[in-house]
């Protein structure tokens, strides 16, 4: 018999529960997997029924037969049955095991035939990994000594050396490696050549370092006009910080997300804790993404006209744009928001998130919505109070009549003794779920790895490597696709250097340009100018927008932007959740705005068109108001899709199915249809029913644990929705991949994605580290053990609640730290003397140097380290970035767009410059968002052709 263990899923009536005790369980012997029968079994149980059924495969000793403490992945793809048996919350699933594509440049890869020559760290290989895995031919050029990102920990075994770095792995997998030596004649003409060849430049060295080398743009563009080239800076290469040093830490500082993020503060409502970096790298995760955006578009441009185009992308521009309710309730109200552990900074105090379990480990029981409100329509105070119920611990709450903010907070406290009297095991959070509750597990990131509803959506890789003769866990996918899967590569990512001579034979071959496809919207659309007197991008592409809330609406919004018509259809019944959001507009407009000098109180609530978020994630919309519910209504949304070139989607799991308008009926109204669903989960696997905001998917994904001081620290999670903006960033880069995939093969796509997949693809290189060392995600602060630094964290500065963010990586920046600060002295104390004895003595040197900038002015202290070569960044706040941050002024980072109810505003821009198909973030309409059901008149006129009468019945008739 097997020994109790808290491993095994097994399925009950309407939702999947871990097995409680396996004495009943049978070993049978495992042919599936054709491994030795000795050692490998499935592991099968009676039901209530008494039938006999596999649970799931596991590896058992060979010699003791005990069950490992982790149970086998691979079985998971390999046996069909197991990983479909597991089905939440009780509904079947295809018995369907996706296969991985074997290369990244197959044909149906979505940029199948593209190539592209990466020359980037840290800054830039992220988006080169992105391209990868949608199917380009990615080149890494790296000098003879390696990419400086093969010396970033961690490392195989703890031992540096260029070919062990997890790091280099993660972000580098899929690609090719050449050794090009740029400083030789050679080396520079050899580049060139394959420029020529080449469809994309993606460059993230310092400034000038191609022109430098005989290889500026110009005359790359001269020997190849359909060159796109994505220059990637740290602040720009024009302004008055263009000149200045960043890093991930200096990033997340300027850029505004680090003061949303961190721990609350005491009773006084002073911080102890300083604001927290979420750690491994998101400033170049941001910038990333906006990047493959930025590109995908300027491919569909080049698609359509030929040419190719010269792109920049500044990182702090767009760490700046990624933070969410701060910046428009700065804007609009004058409201500074505070950080709070693991859970959204906000204007005032909320309640607490975390619930610890009696072990020690952290639960998300989402209490931001313990009220029903406009983004969460069910009760859930009684949802919760029925959890309680469960296990006997709701003292007769549900029988009372009346429900008040007391309620609330004892039912919070309840809810924390309960989570107490249960290990993290025991899956509370499920309880949650089944009631109608966003609650997630606060997992560390390796825990996803053996998920089921992963390992069945194909989100990961076992990838050989033959050298050591062992296979790793790769995160390989970001979406689920059945007809249009991401590209994974069978090979380890490369040595230094070992693709080159391959590569220089392949590129040197003549190739066809790809076709435009005549049925797709690129054809169809005009290369007229838009708004910014150059064509959009675009242009032509019709997009129905049925998102919900940041997560899937603003990938509509990075659509508009790049020229699409998009249609926003919702109907009052549900309206989207962000009409009723935060930065609500004064009743007095801008003027009362620009006259306040104090924190404005919040105007009341009248009507549908007052959220200046809302405003700002649709700018560039078209809206219809529609009732799906009354047959009518569906019909007409059928006939928008017949002329549409995408949906967007991002409502509950099921829903479209429920409506009759799954993918199946979908291409039947039109063959080509791109369909995007975006859920908390995704609709495929184990979860698909499971309910999730952005917190809940950041929580499952493990990037709330990946934030945070050491343990015994509680997490301190993101201080915002922070996977509902890479949830818009995924959908849209679907999209255009799509969409170019469509304009050269003609064939449409469904893409199934999901908010914690995109947030897992972040976490790969612990998952790497996990399965190559064995070694468990640990926080770390805002310290930098991997691309070793000390100093390197976030130290007071004058003022309350004042900080700036510190990166020495060298002994030079080191002196120029303790000099700049006053005190030279610091350099002749052996504790300090070299990285590795700063690195041993960090707690002591953060001790000095927290008392040392203690004195000084942020701004000031900024600008004198900078000057001296060193990595420094205030923290700031939305405050500093819109009133003060003089390079995001010259950036022109914000637009000023009018809005039919609330007049002009400032909203965030595009932060990649396209110099041929400029991005604007009013697109073809030039406005802000929509008001509610604004351009129904138009749509149906212009798009489906009704006359004025037809849409005057329709009203009538409450259809529209």
């Amino acid at each position: 018999m097997l020994a109790k263990k808290k491993l095994l899923f097994h399925r009950h009536p309407g939702r999947l529960r871990r097995a409680a005790d396996f004495d009943a369980c049978r070993r049978v012997p495992c042919r599936t997997t054709r491994l030795p029968a000795r050692s490998w079994y499935r592991l099968r149980q009676d039901d209530e029924r008494g039938r006999s059924r596999a649970v799931m495969h596991v590896g058992l000793d060979a010699d003791t037969g005990a069950l490992p403490a982790v149970s086998c992945h691979a079985c998971f793809a390999t046996c069909r049955r197991a990983a479909t048996r597991a089905t939440y919350p009780g509904r079947q699933r295809s018995r369907k095991v996706r296969r991985m594509a074997d290369t990244g440049r197959n044909e149906g890869a979505y940029l199948h035939g593209i190539r592209v020559l990466e020359l980037a760290d840290e800054m830039g290989e992220y988006a080169g990994r992105v391209l990868a895995g949608l199917g380009a031919d990615v080149v890494k050029v790296e000098p003879p000594e390696g990419e400086a990102t093969r010396r970033i920990g961690p490392f195989r075994g703890d031992v540096p050396s260029p070919e062990e770095s997890l790091h280099f792995w993660h972000y580098n997998f899929g690609k090719r490696s050449i050794v090009v030596d740029l400083d030789k004649p050679d080396g520079q003409e050899s580049f060139l050549r394959l420029a020529s060849a080449a469809d994309i430049v993606l460059d993230a060295r310092p400034r000038g370092y191609l022109a430098d080398r005989n290889l500026a743009f110009e005359r790359l563009r001269s020997a190849n006009p359909r060159l796109i080239y994505l220059r990637i800076s740290p602040f720009g290469d024009t302004g008055p910080w263009a000149d200045f040093k960043g890093s991930d830490l200096v990033h997340l500082a300027l850029g505004g997300v680090m003061m949303n993020c961190g721990y609350d503060s005491d009773s006084s409502g002073r911080y102890d804790t300083p604001p927290i970096a979420p750690q491994m790298w998101h400033a170049y995760h941001i910038s990333g993404e906006m990047s493959v955006i930025a590109l995908i578009g300027a491919l569909a441009h080049r698609l359509r006209t030929g040419e190719g185009q010269l792109l920049s992308l500044s990182i702090h521009e767009a760490v700046s744009m990624n933070t969410e309710s701060d910046l428009p309730n700065w804007i609009f109200l004058r409201q500074r928001h505070f950080r709070q552990t693991c859970r959204h900074s906000m204007t005032s105090a909320s309640l607490p998130a975390l619930a610890q379990t009696r072990d020690g480990r952290y639960l998300l029981p989402y209490r931001t919505y313990l009220r029903a409100t406009a983004t969460y329509s069910s009760d859930a105070l009684l949802g919760t109070i029925s959890v309680l119920a469960k296990h006997g611990m709701d003292e007769g709450l549900g029988k009372l009549g009346r429900l008040d903010a007391e309620t609330e907070a004892r039912v919070g406290k309840l809810v924390d003794r309960l989570a107490a009297s249960l290990d993290f095991d025991a899956d509370l959070w499920r309880d949650g779920q089944d009631n109608g509750l966003p609650w997630a597990p606060v997992r560390r990131p390796e825990e996803n790895a053996r998920d089921p509803h992963y390992i069945q959506r194909g989100i990961f890789a076992s990838v050989p490597h033959p050298d050591s003769g062992a296979s790793y866990t790769y995160v390989a996918a970001r979406w689920y696709s059945s007809d249009a899967p991401w590209a994974v590569s069978a090979q380890r990512p490369p040595r230094l250097g070992e693709h080159t001579r391959s590569v220089v034979e392949e590129w040197a071959a003549p190739r066809s340009v790809p076709s435009l496809s005549p049925d797709c919207g690129l054809a169809r659309g005009s290369t007229r100018a838009g708004p910014t007197g150059k064509p959009f991008a675009l242009s032509g592409v019709r997009v129905v927008d049925l998102g919900w809330m940041l997560a899937s609406a603003g990938a509509g919004r990075y659509l508009a932007a790049l020229g699409a018509e998009v249609i926003k259809v919702e109907h009052e019944s549900r309206a989207d959740g962000m009409r009723f959001g935060p930065a609500a507009c004064p009743v007095g407009g801008r003027a009362e705005r620009q006259a306040a000098t104090d924190t404005m109180p919040m105007p009341p609530r009248d009507g549908l068109n007052r959220s200046g978020s809302f405003m700002e994630i649709n700018a560039g919309k078209l809206a219809i108001s529609l009732d799906l519910k009354k047959p009518e209504g569906k019909r007409i949304l059928e006939d928008l899709i017949r002329s549409a070139d995408v949906v967007l989607e991002g409502y509950s799991p099921g829903t479209m199915d429920r409506m009759g308008l799954g993918y199946d009926r979908l291409r039947e109204l039109n063959p080509g249809i791109i369909y995007l669903q975006q859920s908390g989960f995704g609709q495929h696997g184990v979860y698909g029913r499971a309910r999730a905001f952005g917190p809940t998917a950041q929580a499952f994904s493990g990037i709330s644990d990946m934030s945070g001081l050491p343990e015994p620290r509680p997490p301190a999670g993101i201080g915002y929705s922070y996977l509902d903006w890479f949830g818009a960033y995924n959908m849209a880069t679907a999209a255009l991949a799509a969409l170019y995939r469509r304009a050269t093969t003609g064939r449409g796509c469904h893409v199934d994605a999901s908010q914690a997949e995109v947030g897992i693809f972040l976490t790969g290189t612990a998952i790497l580290d996990h399965s190559v060392n064995g070694r468990r995600w640990s926080r770390y602060g805002n310290r930098s053990p991997y691309r070793l630094a000390a100093p390197h964290g976030a130290y007071p500065t004058r003022g309350e609640d004042s900080w700036i963010a510190i990166a020495a990586f060298t002994d030079e920046q080191w002196r120029a730290v303790a000099t700049e600060l006053g005190h030279p002295e610091w350099l002749d104390d052996p504790r300090f003397d070299g990285l590795s004895n700063r690195r041993a003595n960090e707690d002591a040197l953060d001790d000095l140097i927290s008392r040392a900038t203690g004195a000084f002015d942020g701004a000031d202290l900024m600008d004198r380290l900078q000057a001296a070569g060193v990595p420094a960044g205030i923290c700031q706040t939305a405050e500093d970035r819109y009133e003060r941050d003089p390079q995001l002024r010259h950036l022109e980072w914000l637009v000023e767009l009018p809005q039919t109810e609330l007049g002009t505003w400032p909203v965030k821009g595009f932060p990649a410059r396209l110099d041929r198909s400029p991005a604007y973030a009013g697109g073809m309409l030039g406005r802000s968002g929509p008001n509610y059901g604004e351009d129904t008149q138009r749509v149906l006129s212009s798009v489906l052709g009704m006359t004025a009468e037809q849409v005057a019945e329709l009203r009538a008739a409450g259809v529209v």
